[in-house]
């Protein structure tokens, strides 16, 4: 799997497949995978993969999110926002790091700090596809 977890073993707690639409709050333990829509909420300590035909639209917290994708709305990431050669994210982005993949597409702005997910006013990322 290209987006396994660094340094873990990284156990699918669900997965919303292709023609499903879920609308509301999700939380899990591990990792989920969305290869349909969600719109809502998600919240959680690990790693969300959104597949290459999944389309998650709201506000995300999560340790790490992969998107393969389209993820809309606010995204904040307590390790890493990785975001895949298809992959499209039009957010307001917040974590330490960040991975643009050669043709991915990211609109939006980004706030990166390295001090444990405490906000500090600084300068702030923005890239557009050309």
């Amino acid at each position: 799997m290209i987006f396994k977890a660094e340094g873990k073993h990284a156990d699918l707690n669900g997965f919303l497949d292709k023609g499903s639409h879920l609308h509301g709050e999700l939380r899990f333990d591990a990792s989920f995978r969305v290869d349909g829509k969600l719109t809502g909420t998600v919240e959680s300590e690990g790693d969300l993969i959104v597949g290459e035909s999944g389309e998650v639209e709201g506000e995300v917290r999560v340790g790490q999110i992969f998107v393969s994708g389209t993820v809309r709305g606010s995204v904040r990431a307590s390790r890493k926002v990785q975001i895949a050669p298809h992959g499209k994210l039009f957010a307001e982005i917040d974590t330490p790091s960040l991975v643009i993949e050669d043709g991915a597409l990211f609109e939006g702005t980004c706030s990166m700090n390295r001090d444990g997910g405490k906000t500090s006013p600084g300068p702030k990322l923005v890239a557009q596809k050309a």
